[in-house]
């Protein structure tokens, strides 16, 4: 495994471990005493970056949406968790919720979420309640992944609601605290002998039909507001810029 990898899977480790949200871009844009605006963030580092650098920020920015949120709750292997965040950020999904499970011991994988963590807004919760009562709070239906409960096949969701879907351990699936707190469970119907798919696939699957099924009942994704968008560009430009901090305090010390 190289050092890249040992480092991603270290703060893996990290973000399942931890609890409540770190204040990690809580006001990306104040710097010393002056608090500058999304669109003044972006034209200061704009002579830093390549054009299509930047063109291909507002690109993915454009495709976001917070309306569906996955959640991995109580997984075991990092590789697992890594490859569901990869999975949804490269299909628009902006927020991303990892619930930390009972187990203290995790299996360590050399798979990592290819730096997908820099571009998704990450929340971690020590128990599943909390997650579940603040996503009810902010309006989202709980729909767990689940084979062992009264399921409907995904299909018959509608994900134009606000929904949060819910990935569970690898072998014993969501935890009970979870299923009490959901409001309808889902499953995607397999036809063959095979009865479930691995988490991640799973999961890689309910995101692209939850995209899909979006595109095909209203024509589209991203869903984010002109401010919204501004704000997330402004953020990604800090996080593509080298000593972005640095050169922006610089500029306006002149």
């Amino acid at each position: 495994m190289s050092t890249a990898d040992v480092d991603a899977e270290e703060e893996m480790r990290r973000l399942i471990a931890s609890g409540g949200r770190p204040p990690t871009d809580a006001d990306p844009f104040t710097f010393g005493d002056v608090r500058l605006a999304p669109a003044r963030v972006v034209e200061l580092l704009r002579p830093h970056m390549r054009e299509r650098r930047l063109r291909r920020i507002r690109e993915v920015v454009g495709e976001r949406t917070r309306s569906v949120v996955p959640v991995v709750e109580g997984l075991v292997n990092t590789g697992n968790v890594s490859a569901v965040m990869r999975s949804a950020e490269a299909m628009g999904y902006q927020d991303f919720h990892v619930v930390k499970g009972d187990n203290e011991r995790f299996k360590h994988s050399g798979r990592t979420s290819g730096g997908a963590e820099n571009w998704l807004d990450l929340w971690y919760w020590d128990e599943p309640t909390a997650c579940a009562d603040a996503l009810h709070e902010a309006g989202y239906q709980i729909v767990a992944m689940h084979l062992h409960a009264d399921t409907v096949p995904i299909r018959a969701l509608d994900f134009t609601e606000p929904t949060a879907l819910v990935f569970g351990n690898e072998e014993a699936g969501v935890s009970d605290a979870m299923m009490e707190a959901v409001d309808t469970a889902c499953v995607v119907p397999l036809p063959g002998f095979t009865e479930s798919f691995n988490v991640s696939v799973a999961a890689a699957v309910a995101l692209y039909h939850a995209q899909q099924d979006r595109l095909n009942r209203q024509g589209h994704h991203a869903d984010l507001a002109d401010d919204a968008q501004q704000r997330l560009t402004a953020r990604f430009c800090l996080r593509s810029v080298g000593h972005a901090e640095k050169i922006i305090r610089r500029k306006l010390q002149k």
